[in-house]
């Protein structure tokens, strides 16, 4: 892959499966499944097994403790051309069973059949309790330099390239669960550091639902499907979740959150990540401050519609995780810088009147800005889903010298939580051997034996001191880098279960999120309540939470109850005085438009030239032209990737109409549901809908030629965020310009300030 020229990349991709479509019958577009187009006929000749593509990656070959080991990556893979039992005994049938005779019954002798059978029934590992629904990505983290003065963290120095993985995934929903469901999105990071592994365990919102670890079995029992029918899945639209986040107020700000359009993120790729909490960092001196981190993504932080992410959940259930490996594949590595908001150090741990050990609140930007210490860039996907994704075991307690811990109450529960679950999904204590879990420094830990230990340990003396083994293993010297506990000064206070007073205001801060967005995005959260409380089937919910909106703001409230067919309540606590936070919001920034995917309609009526050359500008652009034909295979001498049968407006980011395609064979109900019924128009009635769509969710159209008549018939013409001209090339600059915002804002109707 080009990571310097991603449009490159994707024109080899492409134009490589040009080539193909005489041979293949089809064009291939990045998600082929395999390295190599596959024959027509079986093949017999035996040969090694097939790289893996070109995008992919694989851990590191090293031991179990940490040593390199100088074997490629596929070491860890498959060997030899011949098929064998999994003890190496080469085979020449796995498609019967051992019988007596052809009608017979079964022996037990077989013992292939039992290894296979054995094996296949014991594949599955239980799947994570939250964020059981993940992509994964492996990448490199280079660092600035700019946090040497705040940190000791060797893996911050200035110019240090650092291996990572980075895993994705929604929180509620099962493994099967769609992607772009309403939910918080976790964003967990493993840096394979020289000084031991450090884990950045985060997600794509800063706050969290509850302050406390012990109640996070209560609200996951919440958000989970009603344990008598086991639905709804991965949605917080219903009365468990509701009866909890209405109950605990605390919860009122992640839960905005969610509601935004930040609960419905158009990519991982443009998607922010947080630590949440605050951590404690040291430098060479011993000096401590606080901090925050930030992941803030090179393309701006951009969302999908409601109904965009309703029709994804059918459409393409799995659109984020393709989305983020065809961007890969195509050259387009996503980027995010990692930022830090630094405090002082005091013994109140609060700033402008903030708590930091609260989870559930922010240090706004304003008052705090980010300064950004490196930058991470994915650019391999993973080689096998289960042995990377899946089993990979973050803890936040997986801590490099130079980043400690606070004494947060939920990051607190958190450093139990995470080892104790890895013990039962992956089997045991020795889950860190795992190849994808495995450090890149030496580990010489003295835990022994468990079940799954890889490594071969020598000696007779796992304990120290001992003479026997020679003093080996020593304890690290100051000179020597080793993890150093901060000397926190503990409170004198005697033990109780309660919170600081400073935990106690739980509206103020949700307020201030409310007040940040502009009116579009307030109208999504009107609308995003709206629904969710419609789905509640209890009106004493509907009418608990209402309140706690009434003490967030009135207005919110009131469009709320009109829409739930309630009373508005009045506030119970004085409305917080707060100032808006601009950089919560995600409109009226521009960013760059790099893996975008552009919709190109064409019919072999169509001017070919110009949509090569538009193509051609797409590519130069560093964004993905799709060209969407009435049929497969090519129009003219150009690949089609998309038919009008399997394309849709959803995965498009922009759309352009070369032509005004006549109905194709296949536009009618019986064979096409979204052609609609029969009807007048001229023009496929499947592309009409692509282009009512895109007006709708305020993306970018643009058309030229005979291409204009189709914005007459969908009734766009001339409206905001539409573009026509004599030439694609005018056109797809204008384009451009409007993709810069993401979408036409202003098309979005608004009745809120």
């Amino acid at each position: 892959m080009n990571a310097r020229n991603p449009a490159e990349a994707v024109r080899n991709v492409v134009e490589a499966a040009a080539e193909k479509v005489t041979d293949a019958g089809t064009p291939q577009v990045p998600g082929a499944p395999g390295s190599a187009p596959p024959p027509r006929d079986e093949p017999t000749t035996p040969h090694e097994p097939l790289p893996p593509k070109p995008e992919q990656g694989a851990p590191q070959t090293r031991t179990p403790t940490g040593a390199e080991t100088g074997a490629p990556a596929t070491a860890n893979g498959q060997q030899g051309a011949f098929l064998t039992t999994a003890q190496g005994a080469r085979l020449r049938d796995t498609d019967h069973s051992l019988k007596a005779g052809p009608r017979g019954p079964v022996l037990l002798q077989d013992h292939h059949l039992r290894e296979k059978i054995t094996h296949f029934d014991h594949e599955r590992i239980p799947e994570r309790v939250v964020h059981a629904r993940g992509a994964g990505a492996h990448g490199e983290f280079t660092a600035y330099g700019t946090a040497e003065a705040v940190t000791r963290a060797g893996f911050l120095a200035k110019g240090r390239t650092t291996e990572v993985f980075v895993r994705f995934s929604t929180v509620l929903g099962s493994r099967g669960s769609a992607d772009t469901v309403r939910d918080t999105r976790g964003f967990a990071t493993k840096f394979y550091t020289d000084e031991g592994t450090f884990d950045l365990v985060g997600n794509n919102m800063p706050v969290f639902f509850i302050q406390d670890a012990i109640k996070f079995p209560d609200i996951i029992h919440a958000g989970k499907p009603h344990p008598d029918r086991e639905i709804p899945q991965a949605q917080s639209a219903h009365d468990t979740f509701w009866d909890f986040v209405s109950l605990h107020t605390e919860a009122q700000h992640h839960a905005m959150w969610n509601m935004s359009d930040r609960g419905i993120p158009r990519s991982y790729r443009t998607m922010e990540g947080f630590g949440v909490h605050t951590f404690r960092l040291v430098n060479a001196a011993g000096e401590t401050v606080l901090a925050k981190f930030h992941w803030k993504p090179k393309l701006g932080v951009h969302s999908l519609t409601w109904e965009e992410a309703q029709l994804l959940g059918g459409i393409d259930p799995d659109f984020h995780r393709r989305d983020l490996y065809d961007a890969i594949e195509a050259g387009a590595f996503p980027e995010w810088e990692l930022g830090l908001q630094v405090f002082p150090d005091t013994p109140e741990e609060t700033f402008a009147g903030i708590d930091l050990l609260d989870p559930t609140k922010i240090v706004p930007e304003e008052l705090a800005p980010v300064q950004p210490v490196g930058k991470l860039t994915l650019n391999r996907t993973p080689t096998n889903f289960f042995a990377e994704t899946e089993q990979v075991a973050f803890h936040v307690g997986h801590l490099p010298p130079g980043i400690d811990v606070t004494n947060d109450p939920l990051l607190q529960g958190r450093l139990f939580s995470y080892v104790d679950t890895q013990l039962t999904r992956l089997g045991g204590p020795n889950f860190a051997q795992i190849p994808i879990n495995r450090p890149h420094a030496p580990v010489n830990d003295m835990l022994r034996d468990g079940f799954h230990q890889q490594a071969v340990h020598a000696g007779v003396a796992p304990y120290r001191p001992n003479s026997l083994d020679g003093g080996n293993p020593f304890p690290a010297g100051d000179d020597d880098h080793p993890f150093v506990d901060v000397p926190v000064q503990v409170a004198q206070a005697p033990k109780v279960r309660a919170n600081p007073a400073s935990f106690d205001d739980h509206f103020s801060q949700v307020r201030l999120f409310w007040l940040s967005m502009s009116p579009v995005e307030r109208e999504h959260i009107i609308r995003a309540y709206t629904f969710e409380l419609g789905k509640c089937y209890h009106q004493a919910i509907k009418e608990r939470q209402l309140q706690c909106l009434a003490n967030i703001d009135p207005v919110l409230c009131a469009q709320v109850a009109t829409g739930l067919g309630l009373p508005a309540p009045e506030p119970t606590v004085p409305l917080a005085d707060v100032e808006p936070s601009p950089a919560l919001s995600q409109v009226g920034r521009q960013w760059p438009a790099d893996g975008r995917m552009v919709g190109i309609v064409v019919d072999p009526e169509a001017d070919l030239d110009s949509v090569r050359a538009a193509r051609e500008a797409v590519f130069a652009a560093d964004m993905v032209p799709l060209l969407i034909a009435p049929h497969g295979g090519t129009i003219g001498d150009l690949p089609a990737q998309r038919s009008f049968a399997t394309g849709r407006s959803v995965e498009l980011d922009a759309l352009l109409l070369a032509s005004a395609p006549a109905p194709a064979p296949d536009a009618m109900p019986a064979r096409d549901a979204k052609a609609g019924a029969a009807g007048s128009a001229t023009v496929d009635p499947r592309v009409l809908l692509m282009v009512e769509e895109c007006w709708r969710h305020a993306k970018a159209i643009g058309a030229w030629g005979t291409g204009v008549t189709v914005l007459d018939q969908a009734g766009v013409a001339g409206t905001p965020g539409v573009v026509t001209a004599d030439s694609a090339s005018e056109v797809l600059t204008a384009v451009q310009q409007l993709m810069a915002d993401h979408r036409v804002w202003h098309r979005f109707p608004t009745s809120v300030a």
